[in-house]
């Protein structure tokens, strides 16, 4: 019996846009109907494992719990980081909760965000680290390479424990072409896969020994941890001082109880655009498509579209991401500078940067549909049994119009029920919220007009998912 430790946090760029700051890669659906996170779970089926415990960002905190809900899996323990403060911390604190009931217990470290193919053969690696966890090894899975790649971190194998694996004889930073190339010619390399397998108390005592400030810090922060609903939160001011780390810094570079079990499974972090086009299955000319994508005459070249129509003609080696407010065009050989765009906007002030069009809430989503001066157009989806905030907005008024569904309206002490083609009008100032009392999702067309349409003009009264200050 094992613990699942899922580090969901994290908000890379790389798979812009796509993947954002408020909805980044672990909870997108890449190479299945199921979400990167979703799969990290459903990957340990068959298993025999505990209760997971998810680590994930604050603000991530409904997605997680969505997709934990949509999974089907119940009794998860979700711990929210009110920043990250990398997997040092993460891994320590998970490691404070599985020793708080035995020091014995083994913790399976997983981040949420990688693919694996051969789901079996990742099950029997598991369980050989799980018998080198258990004789008190700190074991790390390391992925046996099939090309000399510079973007990874490298494990070098020491001499065999036993049929499981082996000591670790020195983590390796990402090389240069040539190096990579005698690592994967040597056989005595592995790609370092971030995935871990120890006992906790076998960790904590190892990091107390060479990181007691990351040990204290954390300590201090999983004895001050609050629950709220499904959520274990830190304290901000507990962990804004802890040290941002690495586990590899902080730990298995230093240790000398580490060990690695191989892994040939078909695995990938999907660390760029090029990565992903591997991982999808390809047509006979080498295309990846998803979505409503045409390619003519086109070889090697990835296309995703999310809500129109795509075609290319007569081009090869290209990235072509669409989405509902932004189009990225690549040669495959640039996919990796998608930060630099990334950058650019952010110090443009540009929301595409960061967020969707499409922004997911506890109680569903919002679309923003169009917008101008002074006015907006939203498409919300309520669900099931879902309510927003009883709320006020000092600048705007609001216009509801129900296309689909039933909406309980509560609005300056007047409660109503409004039906598919029926609408209401929320004034300035006026106290109200959205209901969806049925059993069908509800769609709500809403047109805002004022002075200033910002999300931050909200002043919240009362709220079920804990947002009232």
């Amino acid at each position: 019996m094992f613990i699942p430790a899922i580090m969901a946090g994290g908000s890379g760029t790389r798979l812009w846009p796509l993947s954002r700051k408020e909805f980044p890669k672990q909870f997108l659906s890449l190479t299945s109907e199921e979400s990167l996170l979703q799969q990290t779970l459903e990957r340990l089926e068959g298993t025999s494992h505990s209760s997971p415990i998810l680590l994930a960002s604050e603000k991530h905190r409904f997605l997680v719990a969505e997709q934990l809900r949509q999974s089907k899996i119940a009794k998860s323990k979700i711990v929210l980081e009110p920043f990250g403060r990398n997997t040092a911390p993460a891994i320590a604190i998970a490691s404070f909760m599985a020793a708080s009931s035995s020091p014995e217990n083994v913790l399976l470290i997983l981040p949420a965000d990688h693919n694996v193919i051969d789901i079996n053969g990742f099950q029997k690696a598991v369980a050989k680290a799980q018998l080198m966890a258990e004789n008190n090894y700190l074991v790390t899975f390391g992925i046996v390479p099939d090309q000399p790649e510079t973007g990874y971190g490298y494990i070098k194998c020491g001499e065999k424990i036993d049929e499981n694996g082996h000591r670790v004889d020195a983590f390796v930073e990402k090389p240069d072409l040539a190096t990579a190339q005698s690592y994967l010619d040597d056989g005595e390399h592995l790609w370092n896969s971030g995935m871990f397998m120890f006992k906790a108390g076998v960790f904590l005592a190892e990091l107390e020994k060479y990181q007691p400030d990351v040990f204290d810090h954390c300590k201090r922060a999983f004895n001050a941890m609050k629950r709220d609903q499904d959520f274990h939160r830190i304290p901000a001011d507990v962990f804004e001082d802890c040290p941002d780390i690495s586990v590899d810094y902080a730990v298995m570079e230093q240790t000398d109880l580490a060990a690695v079990v191989s892994l040939d499974v078909g695995w990938s972090d999907i660390g760029s655009w090029d990565a992903l086009s591997q991982v999808l299955k390809q047509d006979e000319n080498g295309n990846s498509l998803r979505g409503d994508a045409i390619a003519q005459e086109t070889k090697n070249s990835l296309v995703i579209s999310e809500s129109r129509l795509v075609s290319t003609i007569g081009v090869q080696d290209l990235v072509v991401v669409e989405t509902k407010d932004a189009v990225l065009v690549s040669h495959k050989d640039h996919v990796q500078d998608v930060r630099k765009v990334v950058s650019y906007l952010r110090k443009q002030d540009r929301n595409e940067a960061d967020c969707h069009r499409e922004v997911y809430r506890p109680w569903g989503h919002y679309d923003s549909i169009d917008s101008g001066d002074r006015y907006q157009v939203k498409r919300i989806c309520v669900e099931p049994g879902a309510k927003l905030s009883v709320q006020m907005h000092h600048h705007r008024a609001e216009h509801w119009v129900v296309v689909s569904g039933t909406a309980k309206v509560f609005c300056d002490g007047e409660e109503k029920i409004l039906t598919e083609n029926q609408s209401t009008y929320i004034p300035v100032g006026a106290i109200h919220s959205l209901e969806n009392p049925g059993k069908v999702p509800l769609e709500v067309i809403e047109v805002q007009s004022g002075s200033y349409l910002g999300e931050d003009d909200i002043q919240r009264f009362e709220d079920r998912y804990g947002r009232v200050e």
